[in-house]
């Protein structure tokens, strides 16, 4: 069993579904701090406000490095560190291979280079401390593959490639990485999916 008593914790797609309940487990578990990001600022202020005072809401575009890393620095000028990053948040799409190219593109921006913003944001205090956790938020469709979604499952993919990767060349350092990888969950994303 992880302690997660005294930690800080940073999730993305914190104002629904996984996000939420992460956010809530954290906090019900002892988290001294815990960020609440999401597109939505005003969803992740209201999930903040019902956690309490231990934690604070944020609107940030995870496919942002720049929204990112200013995540990453309030997390840190509010509370001194990041021991947890859950980068969670995700787009899903009901299309095939013949979706438009911008459909592809913000899967990718989404799905992937959101875990990549975060990795490199939060891990040069993680590394020089010598521990953190990363949480990437994934999907069984990473795994395997989901039908008539195909930026999705494709990008998920890359997402689980992605934490594999974080794990080998950082595990010796300190850095622990969990790859979430749920079936379908009854989430506003999956159930907004065009």
């Amino acid at each position: 069993m992880v302690d997660f008593q005294g930690k800080v914790v940073v999730v993305t797609g914190g104002a629904s579904g996984i996000g939420k309940a992460l956010c809530q487990a954290f906090a019900a578990a002892g988290a001294r701090g815990v960020v609440v990001a999401d597109l939505d600022g005003a969803g992740a202020a209201a999930v903040a406000a019902a956690i309490g005072p231990v934690a604070v809401g944020q609107r940030t575009d995870v496919s942002s490095a720049a929204e990112v890393q200013a995540l990453v620095d309030l997390a840190i000028r509010r509370f001194g560190q990041v021991d947890i990053f859950c980068s969670n948040a995700g787009i899903l799409s009901r299309t095939d291979a013949d979706a438009p190219a911008a459909t592809w593109q913000r899967h990718w921006d989404v799905n992937v280079m959101a875990h990549v913003h975060a990795a490199n944001a939060v891990l040069p205090q993680m590394l020089a401390r010598g521990q953190g956790w990363l949480l990437q938020t994934a999907s069984a469709a990473g795994l395997l593959s989901q039908v008539n979604a195909a930026p999705y499952s494709v990008t998920k993919h890359a997402a689980v490639g992605f934490a594999e990767w974080l794990s080998i060349a950082h595990g010796d350092a300190g850095i622990h990485v969990s790859c979430l990888c749920p079936q379908g969950v009854r989430t506003p994303m999956m159930l907004s999916a065009d």
